[in-house]
Formats: C-alpha cells, sequence, structure tokens
C-alpha cells in the first residue's frame, strides 16, 4: 500500500545502473546550479542532471538554443513520486507532450537543496519530434524550478534557463597533469579595446629559455573574467628566428598600416583557441616543440576582439597557458591552416537559405610538400573548423586518386560562439596527392547586401585548422577562387588597367562603369535563383593554389591555377539505423524488477530503514 514511498527509497539507496559510470561533464550555468554529466555506449547515452532547486528540471535539445522546436524532457520529484516525461516544442514554443516516451528514466532523488535524476535515450529514436545525436554540436537548453511540473499547470521557469553548446559524443578531452609541471603563460597587458566591432592585436613575446627541447603538452585559455564574449579567438604564430628582443616593446592592431615590419615574420600557425573552447591537450605520443634551434623562440599572439555593441573603455588580459615537460614524446606537432585563403574573391550574395563555400588543399601542393618532407604521409589527430556569424556547417572532406574517403571532420550544428579542435577518433593519415576541401555552408536570409571574405566577424572564413605528426615544413594549404571569373556572372566585360586601387574599379558594362567591383556586386539584383546558379558556377571555377612555408617562403607550386577535384566514387555514409523504445521500456522494467528483488531482499536482512 505504501509502494511509492519505498521504491523511492529504493531507488535513492541504489546506483542508477550497475556500473554506470559518467566520464564526461558540465556546469551549465554561470551560478554552478545546474551540472550534466553523460556517458554516450554503442547506440544510446545516459544523462544526469544535478541541480540545485527542490521543483521541476528541464533539459533537452534546440536547433537555435531556444524554445522553438526543441526536444525537451522535464522531471522532478511531487510529493515523492518521480516523475520523468518526454516533450517537444513547435515553431511558436507550444509545449506538448510527445505520444513515444523515448526518455527513461533510471534515477531520482530530491533533498532539501537539490534534485538528481538519472536517465538515457538512443542517439536516433525513430521520433521526428526528437532531435538526432551525432558529433555535431548540439545547442543543450536547461531551467529549473521551486514548484513541480503539472499537466496544465506550466510554471514557467523566468530566468532560470538558458542554453549551451557541447558536443555530446566527441567532447573536448581532459588530462589531468602533474601539479608540479612548469608553465609560461602568453597573456596580454593592459590592451585597450576600442569602440568598434572587430579588432585583431597582435603582441610579440619570448618563449622560455630552454636549454633542450622541451615539449608542451597542454594548452588552457586565459580569459579575463567578464571577456568571454569579447576574446572570439586567438592564433600563435612562429616568427623568424633572426628577430631580438626589441620586437618586444609593445602591441599593436594587427593588420594595420603602421604595423611593426617584425610582425610580418610571422607566418607559421602553432597553436588555435577559439571562444567556446576549453584547454587542449595533446596525445600521449606528441607534443609541441620548443628549446631548440628549430623551434620558436618568437610568437607573436593575435586576438580577435569582437565588440558588435561598440562597449567603450575596455581593457584586457587575456592570453594562453602553456605547460611543458622535458620528458620527450615520440613526435614533434605541427599545424597546417587549410580552405580558403581570407579575401574578398570569397563572396555570398544576400538572400540565400543555402551557399556553399570550398577552400581547397590541394593534390599539387600536398604532392610537392609531402614528397619532399614525409613520402609516407602526415597523421592529422584533431581538426578546429573555423567560420564566422553566417556559418551553419563545416566539413573537412578527404579525397585519394577519385575517391571519396570518410570525412576527416564535420559540424552540422556549426555555432559562431562555439568553436574548439575537434580529436579525431582515429589519426587519419594524409598522403602525397590527397586532396582536402574545407567546404562551409551559409545562410544569409537576414542580409541585404554581399557578404565578403574577411576579418570582421561579419565578413565570413572557411577555415580547418589540422593539428598532425610529424611536423613539415608546410604551414598553410589553401586557395583563392579567380575574381574575374565570377564578375562574368554579373556580367562585368572590363576592368580599368592598370589596377592602381583596391578593390579594384570596372570600365564596361555602361551600368557598373567606375564602380568597384563590391560595389557592382551589391548593385546586382540578387534573387535566390540567381544566387543558386552564381553558387554552382563558383564551385566549378579553376582555383589559385596556396602553399606556404615558415618564414614567408614559398612552394614552388603557389600560384599555380588548377581545378577541383575530380569525384569519381563519393564517399558512401552508413544510413542512420534509429531504435525502437520498447526492447528500452522491457529492459527498464526488467531491470526496475532486479533492482526492487534484490533491494527489497537486502531490506528484509538488515532490517527496517530508519
Amino acid at each position: 500500500m505504501r509502494r511509492w514511498p519505498l521504491l523511492l527509497l529504493l531507488l535513492w539507496g541504489l546506483p542508477a545502473v550497475p556500473g554506470r559510470h559518467y566520464p564526461h561533464s558540465a556546469v551549465l550555468d554561470g551560478a554552478s546550479r545546474y551540472r550534466l554529466s553523460w556517458a554516450a555506449q554503442g547506440s544510446s547515452i545516459a544523462f544526469r542532471l544535478e541541480v540545485r532547486a527542490a521543483g521541476y528540471v528541464g533539459f533537452g535539445f534546440s536547433p537555435t538554443g531556444g524554445m522553438a522546436s526543441a526536444d525537451i524532457v522535464l522531471g522532478g520529484l511531487d510529493a515523492g513520486k518521480p516523475y520523468l516525461q518526454d516533450y517537444f516544442t513547435n515553431a511558436d514554443r507550444t509545449l506538448k507532450k510527445d505520444s513515444q516516451q523515448d526518455y527513461h528514466l533510471e534515477y531520482a532523488m530530491e533533498n532539501s537543496t537539490h534534485t538528481i535524476l538519472a536517465f538515457s535515450r538512443q542517439l536516433h529514436t525513430c521520433d521526428p519530434n526528437d532531435k538526432s545525436i551525432t558529433e555535431s554540436t548540439v545547442r543543450v537548453i536547461w531551467a529549473y524550478h521551486d514548484k513541480d511540473f503539472r499537466e496544465g499547470v506550466q510554471n514557467y521557469h523566468g530566468s532560470n534557463r538558458g542554453t549551451k553548446s557541447l558536443r555530446l559524443l566527441n567532447p573536448e578531452k581532459t588530462a589531468i597533469i602533474a601539479p608540479s609541471l612548469p608553465y609560461f603563460d602568453l597573456t596580454n597587458q593592459g590592451v585597450p579595446i576600442p569602440d568598434k566591432d572587430t579588432t585583431y592585436w597582435c603582441q610579440m613575446f619570448k618563449i622560455p629559455t630552454l636549454h633542450e627541447k622541451h615539449h608542451v603538452i597542454q594548452v588552457e585559455p586565459l580569459i579575463q573574467k567578464g571577456h568571454e564574449n569579447l576574446v572570439h579567438h586567438i592564433l600563435l604564430y612562429q616568427c623568424s628566428s633572426s628577430l631580438n628582443d626589441s620586437v618586444l616593446d609593445y602591441g599593436h592592431e594587427c593588420y594595420h598600416p603602421n604595423m611593426p615590419d617584425s610582425f610580418l615574420t610571422c607566418e607559421t600557425v602553432i597553436f588555435a583557441w577559439a571562444i567556446g573552447g576549453e584547454g587542449f591537450t595533446y596525445p600521449p605520443h606528441v607534443g609541441l616543440s620548443i628549446g631548440t634551434a628549430s623551434d620558436p623562440q618568437y610568437v607573436l599572439m593575435e586576438v580577435h576582439y569582437d565588440n558588435p555593441s561598440y562597449m567603450e573603455g575596455m581593457i584586457d588580459n587575456s592570453g594562453l597557458r602553456l605547460f611543458y615537460t622535458p620528458d620527450l614524446r615520440s613526435y614533434d606537432a605541427g599545424v597546417i591552416e587549410a580552405g580558403l585563403w581570407v579575401s574578398l574573391f570569397h563572396n555570398i550574395p544576400p538572400g540565400m537559405p543555402e551557399f556553399t563555400s570550398e577552400g581547397h588543399c590541394t593534390l599539387e601542393c600536398l604532392e610537392e610538400a609531402l614528397d619532399a618532407e614525409r613520402p609516407s604521409g602526415i597523421h592529422v589527430f584533431a581538426v578546429l573548423l573555423h567560420a564566422h556569424l553566417a556559418g551553419r556547417g563545416i566539413r573537412m572532406r578527404h579525397f585519394r586518386k577519385g575517391d571519396e574517403q570518410e570525412l576527416l571532420a564535420y559540424d552540422d550544428e556549426f555555432d559562431f560562439n562555439f568553436q574548439e579542435f575537434q580529436y579525431l577518433k582515429e589519426e587519419r593519415t594524409i598522403l602525397p596527392g590527397d586532396n582536402l576541401v574545407t567546404e562551409c555552408h551559409y545562410s544569409t536570409l537576414n542580409r541585404s547586401h554581399m557578404t565578403w571574405g574577411g576579418l570582421s566577424t561579419r565578413n565570413e572564413m572557411c577555415l580547418s585548422y589540422l593539428l598532425y605528426y610529424p611536423r613539415i615544413n608546410l604551414t598553410r594549404c589553401a586557395s583563392i577562387p579567380d575574381i574575374m571569373e565570377q564578375l562574368q556572372f554579373i556580367g562585368v566585360k572590363e576592368i580599368y588597367r592598370p589596377v592602381r586601387t583596391w578593390p579594384f574599379i570596372i570600365k564596361s558594362p555602361k551600368q557598373y562603369k567606375n564602380l568597384s567591383f563590391m560595389d557592382a556586386m551589391n548593385k546586382f539584383k540578387w534573387s535566390k535563383e540567381q544566387g543558386l546558379s552564381y553558387n554552382d558556377f563558383v564551385l566549378r571555377l579553376p582555383v589559385n593554389v596556396r602553399c606556404t612555408k615558415t618564414d614567408n617562403a614559398e612552394w614552388t607550386i603557389q600560384g599555380m591555377i588548377t581545378s577541383p577535384p575530380q569525384i569519381e566514387r563519393p564517399y558512401r555514409t552508413e544510413p542512420i539505423v534509429c531504435s525502437s523504445t520498447s526492447c528500452l521500456n522491457c529492459n527498464l522494467f526488467l531491470t526496475l524488477l532486479i533492482v526492487l528483488y534484490t533491494s527489497t531482499t537486502a531490506v528484509r536482512k538488515s532490517g527496517p530503514f530508519v
């Protein structure tokens, strides 16, 4: 007659599932009231919520981070009775109970301060109201209330809600390092942030003098508190070894006409961090080499500040912390920047729900560089995919002799505010003659003018940063589309030559005469149909190869014109197999019976609960 209180006590006193371990966790809110832990195994995933609240707890997934079109679960304990229900919302954010209940409660507990819920679901549930969970970014939404949820009485969570982007199936790897491990910080000191939307600030640093080779094995961002949305990304470049300490005196705005000449010697990216990313730990067999003559002695730290509200009077002290060790790893790490060379030659028409750009790390560049440096190939172990505000998805495609390989990395739910290195589940070998294509998907529906490649977050980029070993003398492997070919699409016939201004000026036809090519592209009346035709046209154009070494040197292939790869055999992805919930319900029922039987037997042997 008192079955629910007994069941609640049994649930309180036992683990959710025998042997259940949650290897990943994240605090979802700024006040540390809501902690999510999770474990993926096979075709299912288990969650544990620990929330400082005594009412209902909400959790779910959303395409935008809001309530519209979301997959939601609500749970808690009401008068000692645990509940967990699967809901969804439509485009107008109306909450509806899902006819197919795919979230399954495994454990529930509530005390005077916290509610703990543990539950599981399949990655792919066959339910159109549920979001499939993949290796792409997932926008988790969360909420809580001090009262329990009841049908027909929707207690609004108010400000007790939020969103956080995570990779549930490919989370950031964390490693415990020895507390005594030495480190050094590269941080800006009192940088005044201008009241403009985009600032790139560059500062020179000298790597600590070491008398023998060491390996950096972990890098952590040091973002000044309150500046988490101001600091968009940080790049660390190796500079010329011929510099001296005079370059350390001051920082300067990057890409500025008065920028110190010494900054121009810093072309080799050795590390990259972007907004939302956590610290990065190198694999056990790889490290970033410092301390030898060929290693960086001077580095340039480039910090991208994003200030769309034009806030005034901000001073920043953000940077990076690098942990290093004398215990050498087997291989030195390198970084290759691949994709579209950042320039106005990369452009996207306005009003497009979908537009695709491609940046090519061509077979010609990889063949020359790898044949000379590493004929047996290099091994990629992590990738950072990078775009700006119009970005919706990015894929790094890999081709070998006309055969498309499995995707090297992808994020079909790209979030501008969450960009970090993805560890590959298996290292990928890149051989001489391979092709790598960074494929970026954009949406410009809310824009009325062309979007141009550039440094501002309102401009666009399409880049991949490949972490690999062993290090070779290749820093950039990218491409530039031909702007004159693109202008032919809108009817441009001739430009003024020689080119003396940038952007250059159009001579004919009459409707574009004396306009810059940017103004001409904006003057053209873009429709969705014309945008789609232009996209198809651009993707077939020849590209200019960019293939660079350290210290601004170039491989001989630099500047050649080549065509995008001919795909003879596209890669066929395995179809997603979704799972019915009936077996899960059966398993849960059997587990519950076992729990009840085992616990009741234990109770009989040990006496009543007190």
